[in-house]
């Protein structure tokens, strides 16, 4: 079945301090974040690889990251597509001032012309692991009406530089979302975690990390949507369309139905430049475990 992984990488180059985040190597040959993900898509079987990207860095996103990918794209039997998210990219005009970018929902949809089928929407700047990938692929084939999002385990998405924002989840007993609640500054403190506000998680918590599993039909909901969310923007300055709050507003007014598909893998990002120590020590461990060969892609390259 034809299934479409979504990188959200139109931030490129636009945060973390001291460098590109997303063009950060972290594993032992220089590899990227974006390497591993479009491993684990391909080794899953997404065949369509979708980067959102801004017009003015498909020059360097093609030299850095997109050369390569159609290449090994061309080996595998898949397709690299670009998608442009723009400022003016929406329905109306854009807001006197307004130059904030719109947020991931728009990211998105910038996409459309290639959601024709069954889709994943990443972060191009998070590491999410080779079973969320396959597990979410899993859904997508099988399931043709519900949503789903990965709901990671939030003891292993926690940064030890400071606080993280999470889209903490509730979940009902037949395994679907009831509520997202973004909730901001999290910190590990002992047995449990703390958020702004003194708020006490528990460490064993689903988090939405932005791994999302999307039928074709969402994409009208997303389109919709965000007219809507232009209509009654109340700052239209800084207000964002983003697909955790859309899906949360569809969820509670019971138009789609969204499965959590727990995962347990270890999430790596570059919250903070201290963190990039550690990300590389990870990555290094992956490999020492046999989950990476040296040749990243000589597993898929073979199949």
């Amino acid at each position: 079945m034809n299934t479409a992984l979504v990188i959200m990488a139109a931030g490129l180059g636009s945060r973390y301090e001291g460098g590109i985040k997303q063009i950060t190597p972290v594993g032992p040959s220089g590899e990227i974040i974006i390497d591993y993900s479009v491993h684990d898509a391909l080794k899953a079987g997404f065949n369509r690889i979708i980067f959102v990207i801004r017009k003015d860095i498909e020059k360097d996103f093609r030299e850095a990251i997109g050369s390569r990918m159609e290449k090994l794209a061309g080996q595998v039997g898949a397709e690299i597509c670009y998608a442009y998210q723009a400022l003016d990219d929406i329905p109306g005009s854009v807001p006197a001032g307004r130059t904030k970018p719109w947020g991931t929902g728009q990211a998105v949809l910038a996409a459309k012309a290639w959601l024709d089928l069954p889709y994943m929407v990443i972060n191009a700047d998070d590491y999410y692991g080779v079973d969320a990938f396959s597990t979410v692929h899993e859904f997508l084939v099988h399931n043709h009406d519900d949503q789903a999002v990965a709901g990671f385990i939030l003891k292993n998405t926690l940064s030890a530089n400071g606080g993280v924002t999470r889209g903490i989840i509730k979940v009902d007993p037949e395994g679907f979302v009831t509520d997202i609640a973004e909730t901001k500054d999290i910190r590990q403190e002992g047995d449990h975690a703390v958020a702004a506000g003194g708020q006490i998680l528990p460490l064993d918590a689903h988090v939405s990390m932005n791994m999302w599993g999307f039928q074709p039909a969402y994409t009208a909901l997303l389109e919709k949507g965000f007219a809507d969310f232009l209509d009654h923007m109340k700052d239209p300055m800084t207000d964002e369309f983003l697909l955790p709050i859309f899906t949360n507003d569809l969820i509670h007014e019971d138009k789609v139905k969204v499965r959590v598909l727990e995962s347990h893998d270890r999430w790596f990002g570059i919250t903070y430049k201290e963190d990039l120590p550690q990300v590389l020590k990870d990555f290094r461990t992956l490999y020492d475990q046999g989950v990476y060969s040296q040749d990243l892609y000589s597993d898929i390259k073979h199949q």
